[in-house]
């Protein structure tokens, strides 16, 4: 068995960031970019990570508003353009964005498998990868970058208007001028749900604060925040029963449930995010790498993406969160290819 210099887990900005920095380097990537099955598709966990359920993308430098559809069809291999939405001619959208990606490391001579790996062994050099179609791979370095996916509630109508009102990520979406002023609904009651309603309300009239108990779970600094904050209306005891639209305005309104006995209550939003959390999709590590408190990967050496084994690499959203951003997962994609690459070097490999 041929033994891989590094092999890249993840098709996120991650992913391909590592891939164009480690195939630049002449170390010849394998990337797992993922399995395209319905398990994946319902876990939210399809090749290219969360930019492939994203539509309009503002704020990646480099993508100003304009028509690149004649750029996208000269740049993007044939096969992989008839796999995408037709241009809206506004930006780039996510998958047009990560699609652009993948065709740069692909020019460098990055390789791709399309399949998960189920199974790692890093107790044993070379590491040894077990792939979702059976076959095994080694390797003497391994970068980590499957990203993490944003928890939704389950329901019918949160699946049908995603992408079309319904977003986990404010920072990424609550400029768009879909939201911009207009009322838009916040689930959730913790810190990063304060964060979510306090950058919103930048943009839009009135931010609902959709919350099942009396009284916030974010800290009190931040729960202050949120009461004083006169564009926020926080609506106790109730829980999101349904989202409220039609095809052609996307998300207009949510209908609540109470949790103290009271009618249902409806409200008019444009919007509704989500803020109830997200999975680092690390499930397959099985133990083999150390975690934080909050089970995403943990870095081991300050500003480096070591991981608590020698030789495995950490990127993007796995290892990160607090910014969840496709920017700085593309970053910390550079840092692990040039530790990777350095760390290989050092070991003459």
């Amino acid at each position: 068995m041929d033994v891989e210099k590094v092999i890249i887990i993840g098709s996120g900005p991650a992913g391909w960031t590592a891939a164009i920095y480690a195939a630049r380097a002449a170390l010849a990537p394998l990337v797992f970019e993922g399995a395209v099955t319905q398990e994946n598709q319902v876990a939210g966990t399809l090749p290219l990570g969360q930019l492939a359920l994203t539509t309009e993308v503002e704020n990646f430098p480099g993508f100003p508003a304009g028509n690149l559809a004649a750029y996208l069809d000269e740049a993007i291999a044939p096969e992989q353009r008839q796999t995408m939405p037709p241009h809206a001619g506004h930006g780039v959208s996510g998958p047009e964005l990560v699609e652009l990606m993948r065709q740069q490391a692909r020019n460098f001579g990055a390789r791709v498998v399309t399949e998960d790996v189920v199974e790692v062994d890093f107790a044993r050099e070379p590491f040894r990868l077990t792939a979702s179609d059976g076959k095994t791979y080694e390797a003497h370095c391994v970068i980590v970058a499957t990203g993490a996916r944003a928890n939704y509630l389950g329901l019918p109508s949160e699946e049908k208007y995603k992408n079309r009102g319904v977003s986990a990520c404010a920072v990424c979406d609550g400029a768009l001028p879909r939201f911009r002023g207009r009322p838009l609904a916040v689930v959730g009651g913790g810190d990063s749900a304060v964060e979510e309603a306090d950058y919103l309300s930048k943009f839009a009239s009135t931010v609902y604060m959709i919350h099942r108990r009396d009284e916030l779970r974010a800290s009190k600094i931040m729960a202050q925040r949120a009461l004083d904050n006169p564009k926020i209306e926080v609506l106790w005891n109730r829980t999101l029963a349904e989202i409220l639209g039609n095809p052609t305005d996307g998300v207009t309104g949510v209908r609540l449930a109470s949790t103290a006995g009271e009618p249902d209550l409806e409200k008019d939003v444009s919007g509704v995010f989500l803020a109830i959390g997200h999975t680092p999709n690390a499930g397959f590590l099985k133990g083999k790498l150390e975690l934080t408190e909050k089970g995403y990967l943990k870095w081991t050496r300050p500003g480096r993406t070591f991981t608590s084994v020698e030789g495995v690499f950490a990127a993007g959203d796995v290892a990160d969160d607090y910014y969840r951003q496709a920017i700085t997962a593309a970053g910390t994609g550079c840092m692990a290819a040039l530790d990777a690459e350095r760390w290989l070097a050092a070991r003459g490999l």
